[in-house]
């Protein structure tokens, strides 16, 4: 047997500024060929879980891409058909299965749904090849992607730290799929509901107890798997929110029905995904009388990982006006920042404008750069290998950064954009993140995975971006309406 194994991955927020482009991919990590396969074996991400499977049924392997961007504006056509081609190239040159690992939430400049286009083209080339699908959790999961796939499968966790159990899960299902034992069927549901992104954390409620019962359809031996989508909010797309997938051996109506239980399920609890929007002053009020250490100080609204620019710095700000000492800031995105220093040298003292380069056009927010005093403590590569149990072995490239240490506070500036999900942003600079007050960090939800272990406290700081909690401040043209909570009166 034959396998075509790849992966194309990106979230895409259409409110974004930041240009996803070819390069943007590269930066992450763009493979073809055999460097595919040997950038993602042995790691803890679906296309390795693909790839033990092939090994496992001693099929062939065809990787002929691997390609993750960090999220940001919409995918340009570019590098959207280089991806495409490149997939369905090699599987129109012949193979028995299909093995891809995918995002869910892509929107490039010619399609708003990237994953269900691919799929529909794969299907063209050959309309009865047995195809596997992961998702992200954040998937807007679309019509087209079900029609067009053998069985698709979501991660049960944010963070994703499931990402190689969920490939193993479904690749095996279209592997028995193909000797007969198993007919896989799947049932979608699309819920009228675009849940906050904050309120999707696996081990907070209601999203805990609504993960919790796909896990207990899936102990009957009939569903092969069932997933709910906490969906990507900051998509300007028809599909963007909350949506359930079941998948069993041969029986549609029991699909049906299970997908709908889970959904209603969530419906009941709509009210708990709004987050209410607080003020940054209270917020360094509480932090300031807190005595347990380390506190993380989360700002929200610029995280590159849903596609922000990670360079406002009104949270920052706030820091420095409260005078919080023994801080640490995971990132702030700024390559002529970093320029400055490599000129300096370590140990200079410089005077820089941090920050604050990028225009939000979408959110009427201009630049707003801060002047501050400092010295370069670190300078480096950038370059590290994650340990922690999100994307495990994984290499990040965060590009020339330095270490920006204003005495209270000290900022790793990068010089491309990187979640702070593992505490390798911080140990690769030669900051101990444990011995800190307080880490300022550039995250959502994702930061737990790495930070968890040693966090005593998270205080969400409500500043400024394109990864707004604001919905007042969304302009959607794409979204279905209604849809909850942005209209009233929504049924479901």
């Amino acid at each position: 047997m034959k396998f075509v194994i790849a992966m194309m991955k990106h979230e895409t927020n259409t409110f974004s500024p930041v240009v996803t482009d070819w390069l943007r991919f590269e930066e992450w990590g763009a493979y073809f060929g055999n460097a595919a396969l040997e950038a993602y074996e042995n790691t803890g991400m679906p296309m390795a879980a693909y790839i033990d499977i092939a090994r496992e049924n001693r099929a062939n392997i065809v990787t002929p891409l691997a390609a993750e961007a960090m999220p940001s504006g919409p995918v340009t056509s570019e590098a959207y058909n280089r991806m495409v081609d490149a997939i369905c190239e090699a599987v129109d040159v012949g193979c028995d299965a299909v093995l891809l690992d995918l995002h869910g939430a892509m929107v490039s400049e010619t399609t708003l749904d990237g994953e269900g286009t691919l799929l529909e083209k794969i299907r063209r080339i050959n309309p009865t090849l047995p195809i596997a699908v992961t998702c992200d959790f954040h998937c807007n999961l679309t019509q087209k992607m079900v029609d067009n796939c053998t069985a698709l499968i979501g991660y049960k966790t944010y963070p994703h730290v499931d990402m190689y159990q969920v490939g193993k899960q479904v690749g095996r299902i279209v592997i028995d799929s193909m000797q007969g034992k198993c007919s896989p069927v799947m049932a979608r549901l699309q819920l009228p509901l675009l849940t906050h992104t904050l309120k999707q954390g696996t081990d907070d409620y209601p999203m805990k107890s609504l993960i919790q019962a796909c896990k207990d359809a899936e102990k009957d031996n009939s569903v092969l798997a069932a997933t709910l989508f906490g969906g990507f909010p900051l998509a300007d797309m028809p599909d963007a929110g909350a949506s359930v997938i079941v998948v069993t051996d041969g029986d549609q109506a029991k699909a049906s029905q299970i997908s709908r239980q889970i959904a209603d399920k969530t419906w009941k609890s709509r009210e708990d995904f709004i987050y209410q929007f607080g003020s940054l002053k209270e917020t360094f009020a509480r932090a300031k009388q807190l005595t347990e250490y380390p506190v993380i100080l989360l700002d929200h609204e610029d995280n590159c990982g849903s596609g922000g620019t990670q360079d406002v710095m009104a949270v920052i700000k706030e820091v420095m006006d409260q005078n919080l000492e023994d801080v640490a800031v995971a990132a702030v995105y700024d390559p002529e920042a970093v320029k400055v220093m490599q000129e300096a040298g370590i140990g200079a003292e410089v005077e820089i404008s941090l920050g604050g380069k990028i225009d939000m056009p979408s959110i009427s927010l201009e630049r707003k750069p801060l002047l501050l005093r400092g010295k370069v403590k670190v300078l480096t590569d950038g370059h590290w290998t994650v340990q922690g149990p999100m994307y495990t072995g994984v290499e990040v490239h965060m590009g020339p950064t330095a270490v920006f240490d204003t005495g209270n506070v000290e900022i790793v500036v990068v010089s491309r954009h990187h979640e702070p999900w593992d505490v390798g942003v911080f140990t690769s600079v030669g900051i101990q993140p444990q011995q800190k007050k307080y880490l300022l960090l550039k995250s959502r939800i994702h930061y737990r995975a790495g930070f968890a272990p040693i966090t005593k406290q998270t205080l969400h700081c409500d500043g400024e971006g394109v990864t707004t909690s604001r919905n007042d401040l969304l302009n959607y043209r794409h979204l279905r309406r209604p849809i909850f909570p942005l209209d009233e009166g929504v049924e479901f």
